[in-house]
């Protein structure tokens, strides 16, 4: 049985997520206050980690900071705050998703069952040989999930890696966002597909030598990114 910690300080909504993750299978635990629960997500074992922004203690930022520091745990964001801004910056810091307030319940539940799904198959996945994608000075492990750009390692969340692997592995073909959202994130009619965008600014920051002249992920302006080779 999967595992959450929910990080919330609103007791009420924290109790509604947790009802409705338990019907559909999940063993949750909460906390109301951000320093304890940085603490209980550093030392103890979770599958999937739901995080409030505005948290007595220490903030959200702060949280999803400290565990991708240490840990490759699926993170999903959750703030009243509709502001780009918060978003691009939760996702920068590493967090896998960002949904906003309000929110259905059932909405949350394909979010974690989506996310947990993915990492469960990353981390069972047993390859006997490592399969490695080269492109122009660009060497991504696909078993071993690590990337080097001439020689030097970069370091990937999740979500970035799945993307730019996927767009790797289908060269010269043009992805919309919502393609590219549903191929990464499994799922299609919700969430929001700016986290596709946040994502590719992300991986052309740690791969690319000019950001605005990239030579690897091109946009294709009105429809989506492409890979080039």
């Amino acid at each position: 049985m999967s595992k959450v910690l929910i990080i919330e300080d609103e007791v009420a909504i924290a109790d509604l997520e947790k009802d409705y993750l338990e019907l559909s299978g999940f063993h949750v635990e909460i906390e109301n206050n951000g320093s304890q629960g940085l603490v209980r997500a550093l030392s103890e074992e979770f599958d999937m980690f739901i995080l409030d922004l505005m948290l007595p203690g220490a903030d959200g930022f702060e949280i999803c900071k400290k565990i991708r520091e240490n840990k490759n745990t699926p993170i999903l964001m959750v703030s009243a705050k509709k502001d780009d801004i918060d978003k691009i910056r939760g996702l920068g810091l590493g967090a896998d998703d960002y949904i906003t307030k309000p929110f259905s319940p059932s909405e949350l539940v394909a979010r974690v069952k989506a996310h947990l799904s993915r990492y469960e198959r990353l981390i069972n996945s047993s390859v006997q040989e490592n399969d490695v994608i080269e492109i122009r000075g660009l060497k991504i492990d696909k078993t071993a999930r690590r990337v080097w750009v001439n020689e030097e390692e970069k370091q990937f969340t999740t979500k970035e890696f799945d993307l730019l692997t996927f767009l790797a592995q289908n060269p010269n073909r043009v992805f919309s966002k919502e393609e590219l959202f549903s191929q990464i994130w499994d799922l299609e009619s919700v969430g929001d597909i700016a986290t596709v965008t946040v994502h590719i600014k992300k991986i052309r920051e740690k791969i690319e030598l000019s950001t605005t002249k990239p030579q690897y992920i091109e946009t294709i302006w009105g429809v989506g990114y492409r890979f080039k080779v």
